[in-house]
């Protein structure tokens, strides 16, 4: 029998951490996070070093397949309580105190955890959206996810057993027995429910898109923490950066697809170096 390899993560260098410090100290920092700030609350990483390949579901799909829906919301919904009961680590808690103390102009997260507002952070653009909505996508209706949530529980007693099942970093469970199961609908005009993110075939919406764009735009610096940037909205932002000339400071454990315009890359984890950051800009 062969043991299994551990593998160990790498850790910020004092000179690494030094020459982040210096870049940023003194500057308006704005803030970019992706799944790797969240891997320390229990919730994995789609893309990260080691992540096993996975096949999302499409918005497309969502709308053209009651099969499909009902193998999403089962899978959300079993993710979803998963990602409620996670709590902010020390990344999330580290990013809003920095924001307190005036370092921070803001956090543009493509998380739809919810944890960054949790942490206490003020200003949260949401790229893609949060779990913690829902909304019906023929009127427009918005509901709380713990109001649907109770309404799938009493419609599906199986939604009591969720111990067996995977979480993904998206919220989705691969479930097989669907055929009995009966997805939530509109309570207004009967539409078809989603949760209130960006699925995989949809656009970020502009408005959304605009206020990341303001802060970066105002910032005398970009930090991207937990992110391999391979999703576009945080490639355009890192352009913004780059267009700017602002020094642009990556965290990130692996390859990410903007490190050759990185000012300081930082192959390491996010919650012991933003810590660990914080401290040598004096916060």
């Amino acid at each position: 029998m062969t043991q299994a390899t551990v593998r160990e993560w790498p850790r910020a260098t004092d000179d690494e951490l030094d020459e982040a410090a210096e870049v940023l100290r003194g500057r308006e920092v704005a803030v970019l996070t992706g799944a790797g700030v969240s891997t320390d609350s229990g919730i994995p990483d789609y893309r990260g070093d080691g992540a096993p390949p996975r096949n999302p579901m499409t918005f497309q799909q969502f709308l053209a397949d009651p099969d499909y829906r009902k193998r999403y919301w089962v899978g959300s919904h079993l993710g979803w309580r998963r990602f409620d009961g996670a709590s902010p680590n020390s990344s999330h808690r580290t990013l809003a105190e920095l924001e307190a103390a005036g370092v921070v102009n803001g956090i543009i997260t493509q998380n739809v955890d919810g944890l960054h507002l949790r942490a206490g952070s003020q200003r949260v653009v949401d790229l893609h959206g949060t779990m913690d909505r829902v909304r019906c996508l023929t009127c427009g209706q918005t509901y709380a996810r713990t109001a649907v949530a109770e309404r799938m529980t009493r419609a599906n007693p199986l939604l009591d057993e969720p111990e067996s099942f995977e979480l993904g970093p998206d919220g989705d469970v691969e479930y097989g027995r669907i055929d009995d199961f009966v997805t939530p609908d509109c309570t207004v005009c009967g539409g078809i429910l989603k949760p209130d993110i960006v699925f995989f075939g949809e656009f970020i919406p502009t408005e959304k898109f605009t206020e990341a764009s303001a802060l970066v735009r105002s910032a005398g610096a970009l930090l991207i923490a937990g992110s391999s940037l391979v999703v576009n909205s945080g490639i355009r932002l890192l352009d913004q950066a780059a267009k700017r000339r602002i020094p642009v400071v990556i965290i990130n454990r692996g390859v990410t697809k903007g490190d050759s315009r990185a000012t300081v890359k930082i192959d390491a984890g996010t919650s012991e170096t933003l810590t660990e950051l914080a401290g040598r800009l004096g916060r």
